[in-house]
């Protein structure tokens, strides 16, 4: 697939200065919920008034991002992605195909991610689009993995790849590490030195991801999005922090400002699997940590941002997320683009029902759609 080539160049310089930002350290903030201030080299505290300026306190948020997950590992020399595939299964409504891919080649050896990839049924006898939107399907925390995300063996209310495929969309549905079939150690990828930090392991992989979906020619490389629950659902925000290829974003139950966070107790953000940093540099102290979801949220800006944040949710607070949305409206205010952040709060426990899965599918459509007529 061809793309643009200036653009792919100033993508990759943006990736390459990314890989570099744990050598640079951020400038402190002391509230991450200002978010319409950025600091200068010498620490003086200015004004958010324009999208140059925003550009500026969004690259302090990658740092900070950066300085708690690690530097996100230089793109600029990639393997191969060798898609390898498997089983093949299917149904009325799509083909679903077992594939692994590789992320990445570590001492010689090909560090490859287990995956789903859903292909569409063509409908009916009338011309078939060339090219699909695609979309990035990420689980939760649970041993199936991407299992979980699929009508065959996924719960209620968790099986967002088979019914985003069931819309036509291409659907890519990796394993996080450690999850599904992706045996993952760890204790030898830190001892490696390589990452800190799972969360930035999944980035990573996550991204590579994007470029599998670029990469095929029945996708549509400039119309990709992701969605994940739980898990997935802060993994989607981080991918998209990263990754501005990716042009719309669903968390559902996937976030909360760290002070909201079980009243500010953030152990549960310091496993292998995601932050340990917060432990062994912050103290497992929620104002040391140096990014928050306020900041997350806004960096997204201004592309269009759904989440499901449920009024009884257990694991990440709704007052938090209300706080943090009415901050983050303030940067999407500044792209003239308030209407791209919509963040809803069904009656609900930890989950992603119904008519918020319904209403996140066509949010979008709405705004794949609309990509594609502006093309």
């Amino acid at each position: 697939m061809k793309h643009h080539p200036i653009i792919a160049i100033v993508f990759v310089l943006l990736l390459r200065s990314a890989a570099f930002a744990e050598q640079s350290v951020p400038p402190v903030y002391g509230d991450h919920s200002n978010l319409l201030v950025y600091r200068d080299a010498g620490g003086r505290e200015h004004a958010v008034k324009s999208k140059e300026d925003w550009a500026k306190r969004r690259g302090h948020v990658l740092l900070g991002m950066q300085q708690a997950m690690g530097a996100l590992p230089e793109r600029d020399k990639l393997p191969k992605l060798e898609v390898r595939e498997g089983e093949v299964h299917k149904r009325e409504e799509y083909t679903r195909i077992t594939i692994t891919f590789v992320a990445e080649v570590v001492d010689g050896k090909e560090d490859r991610v287990p995956a789903y990839l859903y292909l569409p049924a063509k409908r009916g006898d009338g011309e078939q689009p060339k090219q699909r939107p695609a979309m990035l399907v990420l689980h939760q925390t649970h041993a199936l993995g991407k299992g979980d995300c699929d009508w065959e063996k996924g719960r209620t209310n968790r099986c967002l790849a088979s019914e985003l495929a069931a819309r036509g969309y291409v659907v890519l549905a990796p394993d996080y590490p450690s999850f599904g079939d992706y045996t993952f150690d760890f204790a030898a990828m830190y001892k490696a030195g390589r990452y800190a930090s799972g969360s930035m392991k999944g980035i990573f992989n996550h991204m590579r991801a994007v470029d599998l979906l670029q990469s095929r020619e029945d996708v549509d490389g400039e119309r990709i999005g992701v969605i994940g629950h739980s898990l997935g659902g802060h993994n989607a925000m981080f991918l998209a922090a990263f990754d501005e290829r990716v042009k719309v974003i669903v968390s559902s139950c996937g976030w909360t400002p760290f002070h909201d966070y079980y009243g500010g107790k953030i152990a549960g953000w310091t496993s292998d699997r995601y932050m340990p940093r917060l432990r062994e540099v912050y103290q497992l102290d929620a104002g040391k940590v140096p990014f928050d979801f306020y900041e997350v949220v806004a960096a997204l800006a201004p592309r269009p941002f759904y989440s499901c944040s449920p009024t009884r949710d257990s694991n990440f607070d709704v007052m938090g997320v209300k706080k943090a949305g009415a901050k983050a409206k303030q940067v999407y205010e500044l792209f003239k683009a308030e209407e791209k952040l919509v963040i809803e709060h069904p009656d609900s426990a930890h989950d992603f029902p119904p008519a918020s899965r319904e209403a996140a599918y066509k949010f979008i459509d709405e705004a794949l759609s609309t990509m594609k007529s502006q093309r």
